[in-house]
């Protein structure tokens, strides 16, 4: 079975919702907080995934500011490295930054298959049975990383890939 570069992983949002995540955490100040630059009290840069299948990417925070690219890939992960009132500044697998509205964006983790056509595994091991081929470009779901593998959902499938077969997840990350 081969899930094709261009087949995006239909899965529910299982995960917190960016919007979710704006209150300010009680009792704790400006100067404690990990993320001096966001309001939202979450780290940066962090993983969250494309919301919808055409994101404009703005060259400045506000609808003012013109359109620079249009991702049309919904649960495309992509970097939050900064934060502005409503908008994200984000960043994705090719180095591309620029801002988006936080309603474009939520916490659900996912994954962009890159390099060459990876095996998804039945187990975490080398040896395991394929369960399906991933074509580079394949838009999945990370459910939980262990050391060197993660569980995810591709294309229909779920398995196993190794940790540096896609884009995604920092490399000293782990995800329950």
């Amino acid at each position: 079975m081969l899930a094709g570069g261009g087949l995006a992983a239909a899965a529910p949002a299982l995960a917190q919702e960016e919007e979710a995540a704006e209150a300010e955490p009680a009792g704790e100040s400006d100067a404690e907080r990990p993320t001096p630059a966001g309001r939202t009290g979450l780290p940066l840069p962090r993983f969250v995934t494309l919301r919808a299948d055409e994101v404009n990417l703005r060259t400045g925070p506000g609808t003012r500011y013109p359109i620079d690219w249009v991702y049309r890939r919904r649960g495309l992960p992509v970097e939050i490295v900064d934060e502005f009132d409503t908008w994200r500044r984000i960043r994705d697998w090719q180095g591309t930054e620029g801002w988006v509205h936080q309603s474009m964006v939520q916490g659900q983790r996912g994954l962009l298959v890159t390099g060459k056509r990876q095996t998804l595994r039945r187990r975490p091991e080398p040896e395991a049975p394929a369960v399906a081929l991933l074509d580079a470009g394949v838009v999945g779901v990370l459910e939980r990383c262990q050391a060197a593998w993660c569980e995810v959902t591709a294309g229909g499938f779920s398995g196993w890939l190794p940790r540096e077969a896609f884009y995604g997840l920092y490399v000293d990350e782990s995800l329950e």
